[in-house]
């Protein structure tokens, strides 16, 4: 999926264990209802309710996934259903929207793997007694849902933050047996080499390009109709080619320029290059200094000369810092292609998007896959043979990359591990600041719970009035 129009990918973090439960679960749930026509409502939060079987459904959810429920189900699982309607509700006072094209790739995967359970759609429609589309979006309303709640809590949250002396302080009265464990990190440096694309291969895309925009100028076929067709950013492809409304900032310069400079709707752009490959553009609507287009990308081919080109390049350079021609930063310098490292000595850094908390330490679960298979078999200071991946813009490229250190697995420690500490920190007061909102949020929020569920033992007990 080429995620254009971010700095980092959309969406929920997928764990593929967890997403074939709930895939299962939102498959037999249609059993569930049907055993349970007499459904009620339990709970009112606002405009929002919480119905008997949305508690049934999380309660199955929860002993799928062998999770154990501290407390009683019946009380412990509507609040949380609470707590997020409380979070629903402000995100449509602060109008936070979510478009469905931002949710594409979850909604997806997640439709891809109930009729994996399923066996076929037909089968899907045939167990959740609907059709696909409608299937679909349910899926997207719960993946639109998810993210309204957290944009909704980022601006709850804000922008604070962390203090060294609030770290030391917080991690100063905590004994040595109770700090968190930190897995086995590592430190990598990388050098890419995107292959040369043949001139003739440009100009096959940018024909294909011009193609469509003549079909639509001429009114033989849509935009919508051939980004479907065509377009290779999935995400939007499956939206007719719709990004849904973006500021300048959130999309890469070049896509900006032309998109925010376009007044016809019925016309299509020029052909716009970008790090990620060709597109055309049309306006759909402006709203503020926001815009909303279409785009049909397309990406030129990559010939296997090439590519074996580039590793041939690749392999010579490894060679040369093998025998100390030069250093593996020097090459960086001169060689690499990746703007994320390059100006870095070729040093990945792990961000986090939330926190915007940055490290030069990955667990090998955080590097991307090709570069974590390569790095597992290096010793400290080695430098593998080239490789090819697939970088963060969604092109294929060549890479080596050197293992500058490796750090095991230990009790954390304030002067080694103080950037993941003040992550932990972070989290504990955005936790606070959280759980401070939803008491005062309480106390102005309408809230009605059918007799029979209101019990003693909720976490806010302001439920109750």
């Amino acid at each position: 999926m080429l995620c254009m129009l971010s700095c980092s990918r959309i969406g929920i973090s997928f764990n593929k264990k967890l997403l074939s439960v709930v895939s299962f679960l939102l498959v037999v749930s249609s059993a569930f209802c049907q055993e349970n026509a007499l459904d009620e409502v339990v709970w009112v939060v606002g405009n929002e309710v919480i119905l008997r079987s949305d508690v049934e459904f999380q309660r199955m959810n929860a002993e799928m996934q062998g999770q154990k429920i501290t407390g009683d189900p019946y009380s412990v699982i509507p609040e949380q259903l609470a707590v997020q309607k409380l979070f629903l509700t402000q995100a449509a006072i602060d109008s936070v929207e979510v478009s469905e094209s931002n949710v594409a790739d979850m909604v997806k995967e997640q439709l891809e793997y109930m009729i994996q359970m399923a066996g076929s759609e037909e089968k899907l429609e045939e167990y959740r007694g609907m059709t696909i589309k409608q299937i679909k979006s349910e899926i997207q309303k719960f993946y639109i849902e998810s993210e309204k709640i957290k944009e909704a809590k980022r601006k709850i949250v804000g922008d604070r933050k962390i203090s060294p002396a609030e770290v030391r302080r917080y991690f100063k009265n905590i004994p040595s047996d109770s700090l968190p464990f930190i897995p086995m990190q590592v430190e990598v440096q990388i050098l890419t080499r995107a292959p040369e694309v043949k001139e003739s291969e440009i100009d096959r895309v940018k024909n294909e390009l011009l193609s469509y925009a003549q079909r639509v100028n001429s009114g033989e076929s849509s935009f919508s109709t051939l980004a479907r067709l065509y377009s290779e950013d999935e995400g939007s492809a499956r939206q007719g080619g719709e990004i849904g409304f973006r500021g300048r900032a959130e999309t890469v310069p070049e896509f900006s320029s032309v998109a925010f400079s376009l007044t016809d709707p019925k016309t299509v752009s020029k052909i716009v290059k970008t790090e990620y490959g060709y597109h055309i553009i049309q306006l759909i609507a402006r709203k503020g200094d926001k815009v909303n287009v279409r785009h049909i990308l397309r990406k030129p081919k990559l010939s296997e000369e090439e590519i074996n080109k580039t590793i041939s390049r690749l392999d010579t350079v490894v060679n040369d810092i093998r025998n100390k021609k030069y250093t593996f930063e020097d090459a960086v310098q001169v060689i690499s292609d990746d703007k994320d490292t390059h100006n870095n000595h070729g040093l990945m850094v792990n961000a986090d998007m939330q926190t915007g908390v940055q490290t030069s330490r990955f667990q090998m679960k955080d590097l991307p896959q090709e570069v974590a298979k390569v790095v597992d078999k290096l010793h400290i200071g080695e430098i593998s043979s080239p490789f090819t991946m697939i970088n963060n813009k969604g092109a294929q490229v060549c890479a080596i990359v050197l293992l500058k250190n490796r750090y095991p697995g230990h009790k954390a420690d304030i002067t080694e591990d103080f950037q993941m500490l003040t992550e932990i920190v972070s989290n504990k007061k955005q936790e606070e600041i959280l759980d401070n909102w939803i008491r005062d949020k309480q106390k102005t929020t309408y809230v009605r719970i059918k007799d029979g569920w209101k019990k003693s033992d909720f976490k806010y007990p302001g439920w109750v009035k």
